[in-house]
């Protein structure tokens, strides 16, 4: 495992979903980022209802150098028969502050998935020309996707292979239970963003030294 750090280098903005359904993708996802030796970051990490939530937003893609972006929920609401639109809305942002920045922010780096890589032409068209990775909404899928595209776009070699990284996620699931314990994280407990970073990063560590 590499070395994480919390600077614009190694933070990874992780715009997605944050219902019930996706929750295995998520999960995969973020440990994959750090596995790979980054930090993952997402609006979820803070919770002060005192900031506008696009302030903080717009304050957390300025301290990420990467940037995954999951466009696959376009199904309309049950209740409101309305799609979701913050997806989309934040991989403008963060597509923007590449394109408009200055200094590190022309760094940015971004990887767009979707449930099937040519079905955003049909409602984001003009992202036309970006690389759309697919993952089937398949957990195991994503897993490589983020690896493949964090070692392509980082440069480091001291990134696992991406089946590794799929064999130390299933052994975190299978012993998940029991860190929680560890921590003091009852299975009645409702995790938190930073309770799972927390959980992932403790794994981690253990698997390092073990």
């Amino acid at each position: 495992m590499a070395k994480a750090s919390s600077d614009y280098g190694n933070s990874v903005f992780v715009n997605c979903p944050f219902d019930g359904s996706y929750t295995p993708l998520f999960e995969a996802m973020v440990f994959t980022v750090f596995d790979c030796g980054f930090r993952a970051r997402c609006a979820m990490e803070i919770d002060d209802s005192g900031q506008i939530r696009i302030e903080k937003i717009f304050s957390i893609i300025s301290e990420c150098r990467f940037g995954i972006h999951d466009l696959s929920r376009t199904e309309m609401d049950k209740v409101t028969q309305l799609p979701r639109f913050n997806m989309p809305l934040e991989l403008g942002i963060f597509l923007g502050a590449k394109r408009y920045g200055t200094g590190s922010q022309k760094q940015k780096v971004t990887l767009i998935l979707d449930a099937q890589r040519y079905r955003y032409q049909t409602f984001i068209s003009d992202i036309s020309g970006q690389d759309i990775r697919a993952h089937d909404g398949d957990p195991m899928a994503t897993i490589p996707l983020v690896r493949n595209w964090l070692r392509s776009s980082s440069s480091r070699s001291d990134i696992p292979g991406g089946m590794v990284i799929v064999r130390r996620y299933e052994r975190f699931c299978r012993q998940r239970r029991a860190l929680r314990k560890k921590l003091r994280l009852s299975e009645d407990d409702q995790l938190t963003f930073n309770d799972y970073t927390t959980l992932v990063a403790e794994w981690l560590k253990l698997l390092e030294n073990s």
